[in-house]
């Protein structure tokens, strides 16, 4: 491919260019790929055009021969190797990264079987497991392999996975909080951090399967981004998904007016929570609160009581094009719910803020942090003799106890409120795909220090939670939860060994009756 050389801001960089004509379109294209610079007259290649190189000079060796007989671990990796063809993850990647998806396979295999690992230790790893790659993969070359992995590669596989699940089912979506220690990167921002941690933070968005149980697709966004603002750029990442129906099953973090009007104005369906101080809320809520705790509207299997209803929900679109505001109505479910534990807990927890409250008033010690508290439910006063004295405001007290234990629901789809009920609980996939990806893929904090590698071992660590939910998925089908962790499942895996020897293809050891059943109980067959 042509080189040449550009000069920008007094530096020398060195480029390939690639030509190309369009006969259909009748023009040429032209695009130029840099790939290091000159100094003192020498090329300095950067980290892409490095990795490039390596794996073109792999390619050309082709597999190194066993030249001697080794032992491995191979059934947890056997494991995913069959739930990777399973899903189609392993094809879509060959498919999206032809140069790189072996590397990018083992390094999600390692964060899997190694439980918050970091990856320097890596190398020890991959001397005693057989993995995709079979090499060892240093530091150097892991941050390289992250810098090297393009948005649109990326985005074509989220494309491939959905077009393989055909998705019409309701799909999960939250955010949660990642404290990053880097300087380097833009979008690390103060924000409300989901872990209360003190540090900057980066926001991380995805978006989950309720049927399938599998992730569809995240997006990385600034530290200090609401939930509120984020649904619209949701609306279009989910329109590039090409999804025949899209169904939104969201917490009332995300509930704005503007918000339900975006969703009814792309003809999406949509489960919400919302606050209880809505107004579209309180009116229905006063009128059955009551009510609503008879026998007749209690449910056993979710030990709850309910109401539903239908009401109107107002509609208002600004045009784009002419500015004309468009108003009507719309079609509403509002699902309202009282759990009478959850009333009782927040009842014991607002006394328990009361009492913290009257100590502090007592004792003089009062918090700055507290002072609209104070006023809110006490009327205080100050005497020579009698010192501080206050007295409840009851008023406000009963204000905030006639709501506890209630919730709401709604949604322009679901009729049924225990069916949204069943739906908006599922929800809890997210939580635990977050906790997967926090705790066991190690990305509680990141310390990386480009924007290029964040993307890249984010996208990593994604594959790597496509594998985690499908065996969690699995092992929640088949009630296998009750007898055992999914760090058990791994680790009786990880025990078996296959042995290889120059000349011969590798035979797996020895496997217990319960090893096989449980490869059966995943959906995939133990390997031979």
């Amino acid at each position: 491919m042509p080189r040449g050389t550009q000069i920008i801001k007094g530096t020398e960089y060195v480029f390939e260019s690639d030509s190309k004509w369009n006969a259909d379109k009748g023009y040429g294209t032209h695009k130029r790929t840099y790939i290091g610079k000159m100094v003192d007259g020498a090329f300095v290649p950067n980290a892409k055009y490095q990795l490039r190189e390596a794996q073109d000079e792999a390619k050309r060796r082709g597999p190194a021969p066993n030249t001697a007989s080794t032992r491995l671990f191979c059934g947890a990796t056997a494991l995913l190797d069959a739930i990777g063809e399973k899903l189609g993850i392993t094809d879509d990647l060959k498919t999206c990264f032809p140069d790189s998806w072996r590397q990018m396979l083992s390094i999600a295999y390692f964060l899997i079987l190694e439980d918050r690992n970091p990856l320097s230790r890596f190398t020890r790893w991959a001397t005693t497991h057989r993995h995709p790659f079979g090499e060892n993969i240093a530091s150097q070359r892991s941050s390289e392999l992250f810098g090297s992995i393009g948005e649109d590669a990326k985005q074509r596989f989220f494309l491939a996975q959905t077009r393989r699940r055909m998705e019409t089912e309701y799909l999960a979506y939250d955010t949660t909080s990642i404290s990053s220690y880097s300087t380097m990167i833009k979008q690390v921002r103060y924000g409300k951090n989901k872990d209360h941690e003190r540090l900057p933070q980066i926001n991380l968005a995805l978006l989950f399967g309720q049927d399938s149980r599998m992730p569809v697709c995240y997006r990385k966004l600034a530290g200090n981004i609401s939930d509120v603002s984020t649904v619209r750029k949701l609306l279009a990442d989910v329109a590039f998904l090409s999804f025949d129906k899209v169904k939104l099953v969201m917490d009332r973090g995300f509930y704005s007016e503007d918000n339900i009007n975006a969703l009814y104005q792309h003809h999406f369906k949509f489960l919400i929570a919302v606050k209880k101080s809505l107004g579209l809320v309180q009116g229905v809520l006063d009128e059955v609160r009551d009510s609503m705790l008879s026998r007749t509207s209690y449910d056993s299997v979710f030990k709850i009581n309910y109401h539903s209803r239908t009401v109107a929900w107002s509609y208002r679109e600004t045009k784009k094009r002419s500015g004309k505001v468009e108003t009507g109505e719309r079609r509403l479910y509002l699902h309202l719910y009282h759990n009478g534990q959850k009333a009782f807990d927040d009842k014991d927890a607002f006394n328990t803020l009361l009492d913290s409250l009257e100590e502090e008033l007592h004792s003089g010690k009062r918090d700055p942090d507290n002072e609209k508290l104070y006023r809110k439910y006490y009327e205080v006063s100050t005497t020579p003799v009698r010192g501080v004295s206050i007295t409840p405001r009851q008023d406000a007290i009963d204000l905030v106890e006639r709501d506890y234990g209630y919730f709401a629901l709604i949604s322009n789809d679901i009729k049924d409120p225990l069916e949204a009920l069943k739906l908006y609980r599922s929800k809890d996939l997210v939580e635990k795909a977050f906790g997967n990806l926090k705790e066991r893929l190690n990305m509680r904090r990141t310390s990386v220090s480009s924007e290029q590698n964040l993307e890249g071992k984010l996208f990593v660590q994604f594959i790597a939670l496509m594998y985690l939910s499908y065996i969690t998925a699995m092992m929640n089908e088949k009630g296998m939860f009750k007898d055992y962790t999914l760090h058990e499942i791994l680790d009786d895996f990880d025990v078996i060994e296959c042995f290889e020897r120059p000349g011969h293809a590798a035979v797996v050891g020895e496997m217990t009756k319960k090893q096989k059943d449980l490869f059966t109980s995943l959906g995939v067959v133990a390997p031979a």
